[in-house]
């Protein structure tokens, strides 16, 4: 059978509904499409380290198993065939569930797969494995201790952001054509964007987190990363649900989107976020919203207010929530950790009570004004990152005149929106010599509406997933 009905020209993947109608209609087999995804693992993961478990054995039997249910002219998922990876902390069975760390790797294998997965292979999708990511999540770089670094497909001697660096380099190198990751402070949006893919961070308990590993689990979201928007909406459709599995997963009915993206946006009211988001940015992170906005036709502004401590209270909440989470394994297995990562939640377990109950408070007014805000605009354009990826071990970059730390100051644009669960879909914006991403935000619960603007963007050729050459 003919890969073209999988790959481009280039070797990039096809759209993942492209892919799975070849499938259903018995152009290709989900076998076919499956071999050549760890076909381009066992290639380019060995420079990518994107992959830390490759469940090869398992992906064969599912799709041997799809095409025997088509070959009987039954019906399939509307991802049927389509080869998926999963950033380690979410359960697969029969692998322990890594979380990126050293000392999970003794816990006991997984009995089930997590919730997300398992509604992505009920839409027909196939897992291929499990993908590398920062230490407990608890990371902006993509750079891991114990796996060592994902690398940026791109330039490979680039960071993919982080935590779900391994999800963005998989991604982005066309290993695969979708991927789920995780995002507490900016871990879908900061890979989104050092990698040039579009990735999708719903709204807090949108998405059920059902046997995953937590970080924080006030801000922790799981969400997909695609090459397109379609696919982005596709994942999404697939995994929509209640899970009593999961307590802060909604109740809300699930809200088809997939046939909604192409709808037309003038109606929205779109501004761009000024103030704080328009400082602590190097030239082409700044180049890059006005790209997106011009091409919007976006003249308004608005200013959130407090973003700085906004930004603050995320960090508060992330360390003090992670601290509680780690304490026995602080105390028993010290040494096991990654030392930057153990060294911010020992302090964060000394933080003062009456500190976090400041941030919670403030976080409750922060949602507030927030909402006000989106009573006049329907869409928000900001800045996901404030560079291109920075190179793998870099420690510095100077913002504003001001040197500072890399690995704290990445997420600048990013936690102060996932601090109160909005949506936002990130969009890559090719640039020269590397891409990088800008935030599509709507208000809770208005996924469809982001999806939209990003489709529109995508339509128009100012957004899109530029091909990695080497990995073809």
């Amino acid at each position: 059978m003919s890969l073209d009905h999988v790959f481009t020209p280039n070797g990039a993947w096809r759209p993942a509904s492209d892919i799975a109608k070849a499938v259903a209609a018995q152009k290709i087999s989900a076998l076919a499409v499956v071999e050549a995804a760890l076909g381009k693992i066992e290639r380019h993961n060995p420079m990518l380290n994107a992959f830390t478990d490759v469940t090869a054995d398992r992906a064969r039997a599912t799709a041997h198993a799809l095409d025997a249910v088509i070959a009987k002219g039954e019906s399939v998922g509307p991802l049927a065939g389509v080869p998926f990876a999963v950033k380690n902390l979410l359960d697969i069975e029969g692998l322990p569930t890594r979380a990126g760390s050293k000392i999970n790797r003794d816990r006991p294998a997984a009995l089930r797969d997590a919730t997300p997965v398992e509604r992505m292979e009920a839409a027909g999708a196939v897992l291929v494995g499990g993908l590398n990511m920062g230490e407990y999540a608890y990371d902006f770089t993509g750079e891991n201790s114990h796996d060592g670094a994902s690398r940026n497909p791109h330039d490979i001697t680039r960071m993919t952001g982080g935590s779900s660096g391994g999800s963005g380099g998989a991604v982005g190198g066309s290993l695969v054509p979708l991927a789920l990751g995780s995002d507490t402070n900016g871990s879908i949006r900061v890979p989104s964007s050092f990698c040039g893919i579009f990735g999708l961070k719903p709204t807090y308990g949108r998405l059920s987190r059902a046997r995953s590993f937590p970080f924080v689990g006030s801000l922790d979201h799981l969400g997909p990363f695609a090459r397109n928007v379609e696919d982005l909406a596709l994942s999404y459709d697939a995994m929509q649900g209640p899970d009593a599995e999961d307590a802060a997963c909604s109740n809300r009915p699930i809200e088809p989107i997939s046939a909604l993206i192409g709808q037309d946006i003038g109606s929205l009211r779109i501004a761009t976020a000024s103030g704080y988001f328009q400082k602590n940015l190097m030239p082409e992170a700044r180049e890059a919203v006005a790209i997106v906005t011009k091409a919007l036709g976006v003249t308004r502004h608005v200013e959130l207010p407090e973003v700085a401590r906004a930004r603050a209270a995320a960090y508060l909440i992330s360390t003090t929530e992670g601290a509680s989470l780690h304490l026995d394994r602080l105390r028993q297995r010290a040494a096991d950790f990654d030392p930057a990562v153990r060294d911010r939640l020992i302090a964060g377990a000394m933080v003062p009570a009456a500190l976090v109950d400041r941030a919670q408070k403030f976080r409750r007014w922060y949602r507030a004004r927030v909402l006000e805000i989106f009573k006049d605009v329907d869409v928000i354009i900001a800045p996901a990152t404030p560079c291109i990826a920075p190179k793998i071990g870099q420690a510095t970059f100077e913002l504003d005149g001001v040197e500072l730390p890399v690995r704290a100051n990445i997420g600048i644009h990013t936690q102060p929106i996932s601090f109160i669960g909005l949506p936002v879909v990130a969009v890559p914006v090719p640039q020269d010599p590397m891409p990088i991403g800008v935030q599509v935000i709507a208000a809770p619960w208005r996924e469809d509406i982001a999806l939209r603007v990003a489709y529109h963007l995508q339509e128009a050729g100012v957004v899109a997933a530029p091909h990695a050459k080497a990995f073809n």
